[in-house]
């Protein structure tokens, strides 16, 4: 059985004390609420992760939304796995598209990043995806293929089963559009179909695959019943603690 997953993912939003709230909120609310096993991640941003490490529980744990790829050093403003190991952090983000698009991350430093994240026992959850322009081209699969093969490929057997992938099309990103179940299931499909060819049938469908396009409470269950669909990573409704506990509970 592979895992079910909802990562939350807060990006650069709420003050400490709003975030120490959200973060209790839906820990109480997961606790009261969610049945099953559903393994649910707070993303926070870095500063607030040790403060919210404190208060998760249960089937909630931390996540950070980011990770440099060196252990330690003069690289100012940066935070190593090592550090955030000390801090209770047991998943990673890496690769997410505005990370890719905005500070200009590479595949080559994700597969970095990627070992250094596994090194202390925490889950990458490594982000692919495409934009409209590139799926508009059609070459939006060979696109996102070359992602995995590039960060992920050098990986042991061993080591790939402890990955997480989230697929992000990067044109449904707060834009209000959502791929359709049937194109979200495809992209969820070929990735693991890539993954079948390097690694097995058995070990690519034992990997979780996240969808990360604007997932709300009104699409999720029709999204996480897709069969290649093992949960998301949320945005924008993960930061009212209703709609993200909704998006859990649509398992």
């Amino acid at each position: 059985m592979r895992a079910k997953i909802v990562a939350g993912n807060w990006k650069m939003n709420k003050t400490l004390e709003e975030g120490l709230s959200l973060a209790s909120e839906v820990v109480n609310m997961v606790a009261d609420e969610v049945s099953g096993d559903v393994k649910v991640v707070l993303c926070t941003p870095s500063i607030y992760l040790h403060a919210v490490s404190k208060l998760v529980s249960g089937k909630v744990s931390v996540g950070a939304q980011n990770a440099y790829e060196k252990e330690s050093g003069a690289y100012t403003g940066e935070v190593s796995p090592a550090m955030l190991a000390t801090v209770g952090v047991k998943y990673v983000i890496l690769g997410h598209s505005e990370r890719r698009e905005y500070f200009h991350e590479t595949n080559a430093q994700l597969a970095t990043r990627t070992d250094l994240v596994l090194k202390q026992g925490q889950t990458p959850i490594f982000c692919c995806g495409e934009t409209l322009a590139q799926r508009e081209k059609g070459i939006h699969l060979d696109f996102v293929k070359q992602q995995l093969t590039e960060s992920l490929f050098h990986l042991s057997n061993e080591q790939i089963t402890k990955v997480v992938i989230a697929y992000e099309p990067i044109w449904a990103i707060g834009t209000g559009v959502t791929a359709s179940n049937d194109q979200a299931q495809e992209m969820h499909a070929l990735l693991r179909a890539h993954l079948a060819s390097k690694y097995g049938q058995s070990i690519a469908d034992s990997i979780s695959i996240l969808y990360g396009g604007s997932c709300k409470p009104d699409n999720a269950q029709g999204l996480f019943a897709c069969k290649d669909i093992d949960g998301g990573l949320i945005g924008g409704a993960s930061l009212k603690a209703r709609d993200f506990v909704d998006v859990i509970k649509s398992f």
